[in-house]
C-alpha cells in the first residue's frame, strides 16, 4: 500500500468513525428523554448514579426533535454537579477519550449505556492509526536494490591482462594444512592468483608459521578476533573483499577456511572458475521456524531471507555489492548474536548474510546457486552429537582414495525446501559439482599427498 492509499484509508476511518458516534449519540432513542418523560429520566439517572456514583448528571432535550434534528438544534445543558472520582487504572485511558469527547462536543447527550461502546470504538480507531503507520514501514527491499544497482552501474574499464583469482582464507590463528596449499599453488602459472588471510591479531606469517611461502606477509594489518555464531564472522570477510578488490586484476573471489583442502590441481581449478560468468553461492530459501528474527522485517522481507553454505566463489561485480553494503551488514550485527541464537533465534550471520544480500539486491539470477566446497553435515540420530551441527572431520582413515573419488563423481545437489535439483554443468555439459572439501585434519591431508590423490607429495616440505 502506498502513502496515498494510507491517506485515504485514514481518512475513511475517520469518516466511519464520527459517523459511528453521531449514531450513537442522535437516534430516536434521544428523543423520549425530555421533561415530560419522568419515567425515562428517572431510570438513566438510576443508571448513570449506579455506575457512576461519585458524580450525578442532569439531561435535557428539547421535545419532538427527531434523529436530523439531533444536530441541527443546539441542546440546552442543565448544570451538573460533578465530583472527583477515582477510575479504574485500565479504564482510565479508555474514559479519558470519552471525557475528552464530551468537553469538545458539549451538546451531545451520551447515554451511560453508549459510553463503553464510544470507549471501544476508539480504542479500535487509535488501533487503526497504528496499523496505518505500519503499514507505512512495510518491509522492503528496495534499498538494498538500489544500492547494489549504483555499484553495478559504475563505468569500469574492461580488465586487460591475465585475470586472477583470489584466494581468500579464513583463520583462527595459522593454516595447519599450509603444506598441501604448497603444492596446490607451486604448480599454478605466475600472475593468475593472489592470496589475502584473515587471522588473529598479530599473527604474521613467514617463514617460523608456515610452510607455505605464498602465505608469506599475506595476513591483514587491521584484522580482530573472530566468534562463531557472530557478525564479526561475516565483517572479517568483507575486510577479505576490499582487500582483495583493491587489486584490478583480481576478477574472482574463493572464500576458504582453514581446513579446506583442494580436490584438483591448480590448472583445473582456474579454468574451471573462469570459464563461468556466474558467481557460485550455496543459496536455497529458508523456511525453517525460528531462523529468521521478526525485529529485521523493517529491512529484510521475510520473502528474501536465505541460507547456504558461507564458502562462496564471486565475480568482481559481486564481491563490489558486498564490499558496499551499509544497509544489511547493520541488521545482523544487531540481531544475530550469539545470546539470541542461545536463547530465541538460530540465526547464524556467516549462512544467512551475503545469500540474503544478493537476493535482496536482485541478482540471483547471475548466480550458480551451490557451493564449490563440499561438507559431510553431521547425520547422526543422537541429540547429543547433532547440537552444535558442524561439517564433520575428516581424519586420516576416513581420507581414503575411494572417498575422495566419491567427493569428486558428485554432479547434482538437491535443496529440500526449494524441491530443487541444482545440476552442475557448463555450457550443457555435465561437470563435477565440488573443487574444494572441508573439513580435513592434518593427518587426513598427509595422507591425500603421500597417496598423490590431490597432487604430487615432496616430503621435504614436512621437515622445514
Amino acid at each position: 500500500m502506498d502513502r496515498r492509499g494510507i491517506t485515504q484509508t485514514a481518512t475513511a476511518l475517520h469518516r466511519f468513525l464520527k459517523a459511528t458516534i453521531q449514531l450513537l449519540v442522535c437516534t430516536r432513542k434521544c428523543t423520549p428523554l425530555t421533561r415530560g418523560n419522568e419515567e425515562d429520566m428517572g431510570e438513566i439517572r438510576a443508571f448513570d448514579q449506579q455506575r457512576y456514583p461519585s458524580h450525578t448528571r442532569a439531561y435535557h432535550v428539547p421535545q419532538n426533535l427527531g434523529v436530523s434534528a439531533c444536530h441541527e438544534a443546539p441542546l440546552k445543558r442543565i448544570p451538573c454537579r460533578r465530583e472527583k472520582h477515582v477510575r479504574h487504572p485500565k479504564n482510565a485511558d479508555f474514559f479519558s477519550l470519552v471525557t475528552a469527547f464530551h468537553k469538545r462536543f458539549p451538546s451531545f447527550p451520551i447515554r451511560p449505556g453508549s459510553r463503553l461502546f464510544i470507549s471501544l470504538t476508539t480504542v479500535l480507531f487509535i488501533f487503526a492509526l497504528f496499523r496505518l503507520h505500519s503499514l507505512s514501514k512495510l518491509p522492503s527491499s528496495a534499498p538494498a536494490r538500489n544500492a547494489a544497482a549504483s555499484v553495478l552501474s559504475r563505468p569500469s574499464n574492461p580488465f586487460v591482462g591475465t585475470p586472477k583469482i583470489a584466494f581468500l582464507f579464513l583463520a583462527r590463528s595459522n593454516l595447519p594444512l599450509d603444506f598441501l596449499w604448497q603444492g596446490f599453488f607451486q604448480n599454478a602459472e605466475e600472475g593468475s592468483f593472489s592470496v589475502y588471510i584473515h587471522s588473529k591479531p598479530g599473527f604474521v606469517f613467514d617463514r617460523s608459521t608456515t610452510r607455505c611461502a605464498f602465505f608469506y606477509g599475506r595476513q591483514l594489518s587491521k584484522s580482530f578476533q573472530v566468534a562463531w555464531g557472530e557478525s564479526s564472522m561475516i565483517e572479517a570477510e568483507q575486510l577479505l573483499f576490499r582487500a582483495a578488490l583493491q587489486d584490478p586484476a583480481n576478477q574472482r573471489f574463493v572464500l576458504v577456511s582453514d581446513s579446506c583442502i583442494p580436490l584438483y590441481n591448480f590448472s583445473y581449478v582456474y579454468n574451471y572458475i573462469m570459464s563461468s560468468s556466474k558467481s557460485f553461492v550455496d543459496c536455497f530459501l529458508d523456511t525453517k521456524e525460528g531462523l529468521y528474527n521478526p525485529k529485521m522485517s523493517l529491512t529484510i522481507p521475510k520473502g528474501k531471507w536465505r541460507k547456504g553454505s558461507q564458502w562462496i566463489t564471486l565475480v568482481r561485480k559481486h564481491a563490489e555489492v558486498i564490499m558496499a553494503d551499509d544497509i544489511v551488514i547493520p541488521v545482523f550485527k544487531r540481531y544475530c548474536k550469539r545470546e539470541v541464537i542461545q536463547m530465541e533465534q538460530d540465526c547464524i550471520p556467516d549462512e544467512h548474510y551475503m545469500q540474503t544480500l544478493l537476493a535482496m539486491s536482485e541478482l540471483e539470477d547471475g548466480l550458480e546457486r551451490r557451493s564449490l566446497t563440499f561438507a559431510l553435515w553431521n547425520q547422526s540420530a543422537s541429540e547429543t552429537e547433532r547440537q552444535s551441527w558442524h561439517p564433520v572431520t575428516f581424519k586420516h582413515d576416513d581420507a581414503s582414495p575411494e572417498r575422495i573419488k566419491e567427493i569428486k563423481g558428485i554432479n547434482h545437489v538437491y535443496y529440500e525446501t526449494e524441491h530443487r535439483t541444482e545440476w552442475c554443468r557448463s555450457n550443457a555439459t555435465s561437470m563435477p559439482c565440488f573443487l574444494f572439501a572441508r573439513k580435513f585434519s592434518r593427518g587426513a591431508a598427509m595422507r591425500l599427498l603421500r597417496e598423490g590423490v590431490v597432487g604430487p607429495f615432496d616430503a621435504s616440505v614436512l621437515l622445514a
